[in-house]
């Protein structure tokens, strides 16, 4: 038994997985996660102790239940809300189609399943009206829709308080009245509403300040589900908020459950800043907290205050360990291991093959690197910030139009890129090319890489600097300078929404349209010691 020697550290979720969704069914607990540009959408991680998690699903994986084509930067896939009621899986998301200016084009659809692992039906359209979607079934068999609403009218609260209407599972549509059941406090930036019941109280949680420093959880409850709410006595009930002192950063967004042995636990979003500019190169990652009800019916940190823990004991459930993902990848089996993820657009024929050259991920070279429709990139989510990523790729390009390698990427316009091309003088060639906040360059210097066999490429994550390196035969050397790994950061972007994390990748770019075709033997990302 685990028992309350058992210790949970923080994040349990390490790396890019934000605005958490915890979930219980009987003995086993969920946590789903935004993935925004990413593809498939929505992570769903298991556990059976709230300890140790695997990736269980990532139920958005056809066409038919997401298009990103196109999805900006930080768009995609927002704060998915997962529940289980009438034997079956519910799940509640917003593909973002656009999100700078006034206003935010947010459609949010319902999809369900009788298993984690699927089938999903065909997605239902509830509303457009704001994001961050909840579904909450009642004890009288009523399910209710909560979001946010944004207001896009100059001189106006942009975020306009939470909604609540009716679903009817039967017509498959929302229904009745719309209300506007809580506009938010003093901390402003209100979003991310769960409803849950308790001892005859509705209680709405949601999260505030903006989903950065003053990032919090409020709580607010009612005896009728359509209001008024009254806010807790002590909000907010979690932040971090001018408390640079603590580890857990940046806290908010939060959900909770009841587990197995009667413990209350809260999920939510945190970061963990490095370097003097203190960014945060992971994003937003998963964190739980103990939650504690007191005699006046308001849950609170069982810690006390509300500042988020780095370890909190841990529930007295059985010790349920999995299997770990290997640090390196070898491309023998018929499909992507479940923690690669392609951005944007599925893996299909087209461009990736796991058959083409047997032992071999090919991957054909399309849109460049600022494409925001159809890359040839396959990642993994970076989940410490002293790592090394290792692969072997084979290509010919044939003119500097042509590219494949490494990339240590955020997004479009954040980039650092190691690739195979061709230079007219030289052949082809090892060089370092990267995108701070959409302007490109090239480090001048070039490594030769005569002939046509395969090299090796990687890169050091050590903190807040970041090294490349190639190997063409004879050895490892480094191409070009140490690099600012921050800047693969939501930090590194002033005045603008941006919500990801860094990722190790492999990529293939062809501006010239000919589809070169590039080889990866293997793929590995492993922890350095500190």
């Amino acid at each position: 038994m685990l028992g309350s020697m058992a210790t949970i550290t923080n994040p349990v979720l390490p790396g890019f997985h934000p605005d958490p969704c915890l979930l219980r069914v009987g003995g086993d607990y969920y946590l789903a996660t935004s993935t925004f540009e990413w593809w498939p959408g929505v992570a769903i991680h298991h556990s059976r102790d709230l300890v140790h998690w695997r990736l269980a699903s990532r139920p958005l994986d056809e066409p038919r239940l997401l298009d990103l084509t196109g999805a900006p930067d930080s768009g995609g896939i927002w704060a998915p809300c997962l529940t289980h009621a009438r034997g079956r899986f519910w799940l509640v998301y917003t593909p973002v189609l656009h999100q700078h200016g006034a206003c935010k084009d947010t459609p949010n659809y319902l999809t369900s399943a009788p298993s984690i692992d699927g089938p999903w039906d065909d997605p239902v359209f509830l509303n457009a009206s704001g994001f961050d979607p909840s579904l909450f079934h009642d004890d009288d068999g009523r399910m209710w829709v909560v979001n946010m609403r944004w207001d896009h009218r100059p001189g106006r609260t942009r975020f306009n308080g939470i909604l609540l209407q009716e679903y009817d599972p039967v017509e498959r549509r929302l229904t009745g009245p719309i209300h506007r059941i809580f506009t938010g406090t003093s901390l402003r930036v209100t979003e991310g509403p769960h409803l849950y019941r308790r001892d005859g109280w509705y209680y709405l949680v949601t999260a505030e300040g903006g989903t950065g420093w003053n990032h919090a959880v409020t709580v607010a409850r009612s005896r009728d589900i359509t209001g008024p709410y009254e806010v807790h006595p002590q909000n907010p009930l979690l932040t971090s908020k001018d408390r640079p002192d603590l580890v857990v950063q940046k806290a908010g967004h939060g959900s909770w459950i009841e587990a197995a042995d009667g413990s209350w636990w809260l999920a939510h979003l945190m970061a963990r800043p490095v370097g003097p500019q203190r960014r945060c190169i992971l994003g937003r990652e998963t964190a739980l907290q103990r939650l504690a009800w007191g005699e006046d019916g308001w849950p609170r940190l069982a810690q006390g205050g509300n500042a988020p823990a780095e370890t909190v004991p841990g529930p007295d459930l059985p010790a349920h360990p999995w299997p770990t993902v290997p640090t390196r990848l070898d491309f023998t089996g018929p499909d992507l291991h479940p923690v690669l993820m392609t951005l944007r657009t599925p893996a299909d024929p087209s461009w990736l093959s796991l058959r083409e050259r047997p032992g071999h991920l090919r991957l054909r070279g399309r849109e460049s690197p600022f494409s925001c429709f159809r890359q040839s990139v396959v990642g993994r989510r970076l989940t410490s910030v002293r790592c090394r990523a290792t692969c072997e790729v084979q290509a010919v390009p044939e003119d500097f139009q042509q590219m494949a390698g490494l990339m240590a990427f955020y997004d479009t316009e954040q980039w650092y890129y190691l690739r195979l091309t061709h230079d007219e003088e030289r052949g082809r060639i090892v060089s370092l090319a990267w995108a701070d906040l959409g302007a490109y360059d090239e480090h001048a210097e070039v490594l030769a890489a005569p002939g046509d066999g395969p090299v090796r490429l990687r890169f050091d994550l050590d903190g807040v600097s970041l090294r490349f390196f190639a190997d063409v035969g004879q050895g490892w050397v480094p191409v070009g300078p140490e690099l600012d790994a921050t800047k693969l950061s939501d930090d590194h972007f002033q005045g603008s929404f941006n919500f990801t994390g860094a990722f190790a990748a492999l990529a293939a770019h062809d501006l010239s349209g000919r589809a070169l075709p590039a080889d990866v033997a293997w793929f590995s990302l492993e922890d350095l010691p500190a």
